[in-house]
């Protein structure tokens, strides 16, 4: 009832803004890419900004959409937005560590309790200071959008216990917390552009990777994957940036359009992933994939939540880290 109540309160939202949008003159184009698949729930939600930021600002402001990839992968789309030929960007949260590495802090493993825990923290003061790091790099922060808690696919074998991933190639992201978490487990991580990961899987390049249920279905992963097991092991948050100076340029009610349709999307996007959920992994089920639905999963916090967090606490204290624990009582 309350994901309902949610999406027809953004539905409500998305109509008052259609009556509101008098002037059809379009004043100026921004360029959207993203990493997303048509039907993933980041795809969606991007069509869900584009509809809301247009009908907003009387489409005087037009968002261009250019989805999976279509601009580069992750990480040539983040530098496209830092250097001005990206408008916008939505990528994951581990692609900004190279120039803002405060943000590791939601890559964590075990960091999050649950997805409400998530979002009090990215929506509260301590998602207003990660956010206010990324803006140091000639971005402007909009909203985090997410891609999930992630889980382990493999084509070796079911993942039970930590002593199962010995062994194991499997993609991660860049972050260095994940990286070291899966050293720390045994197996052998490879960061890779997501773009790459399909065809890395098929031609058995890697054993596996790791990403939440409703993007592992919708990038049809596993189509290439015999095993998948729910872990949660970590949440990624993908933040939606703009380039500075084209955001600065900008009229205020332009400005405005933009940080009020990313919110709404970013809630629109939740919602969608949680209503979806189910019907993904059933749907892999029936498509032939063994699932560990109960894994152990204290046994895997107990091997790495507290040595991936030395690293982070060394570099910027743990102020931050004692808000997010503090916000999960």
């Amino acid at each position: 009832m309350k994901r309902r109540t949610l999406l027809n309160t953004i539905g409500l939202a998305m109509t008052g803004a259609i009556m509101a949008g008098a002037s059809f003159a379009q004043e100026v184009t921004l360029r959207f890419g993203h990493y997303a698949k048509p039907d993933d729930t980041a795809y969606l939600a991007a069509e869900h900004f584009k509809f809301t930021v247009e009908n907003m600002t009387g489409r005087e402001v037009e968002i261009s959409l250019h989805p999976a990839g279509e601009l580069g992968n992750s990480p040539t789309m983040l530098e496209g937005a830092r250097l001005g030929s990206i408008d916008l960007v939505l990528v994951g949260n581990p692609y900004f560590t190279a120039f803002a590495p405060q943000v590791n802090l939601l890559d964590l493993p075990f960091l999050f309790q649950s997805a409400e825990h998530a979002y009090a923290v990215m929506d509260g003061e301590v998602g207003e200071e990660l956010m206010a790091s990324i803006n140091q790099s000639n971005l402007q922060g909009l909203a985090f959008w997410e891609i999930g808690f992630r889980n382990l696919t493999n084509n070796t074998r079911a993942v039970e216990t930590p002593a199962d991933l010995a062994g194991l190639k499997l993609r991660t992201t860049p972050n260095p917390a994940h990286l070291e978490a899966f050293k720390i487990l045994g197996a052998n991580p490879a960061p890779m552009p997501f773009s790459e990961v399909y065809s890395a899987l098929q031609t058995g390049t890697i054993d596996g990777q790791e990403n939440p249920v409703n993007h592992i279905y919708a990038s049809k992963l596993h189509e290439v994957q015999k095993h998948l097991s729910l872990t949660a092991h970590a949440y990624t948050a993908a933040p939606l940036v703009a380039n500075y100076g084209k955001f600065a340029r900008l009229k205020p009610e332009y400005q405005e359009a933009l940080r009020i349709a990313a919110k709404l999307s970013a809630s629109y996007e939740r919602a969608l992933n949680a209503a979806k959920e189910a019907g993904s992994l059933q749907a892999m089920i029936d498509a032939g994939v063994e699932v560990v639905k109960e894994p152990d999963v204290s046994a895997f916090r107990a091997a790495v939540a507290e040595q991936t967090r030395v690293a982070y606490v060394d570099q910027f204290g743990d102020d931050l880290l004692k808000k997010v624990d503090a916000l999960a009582e």
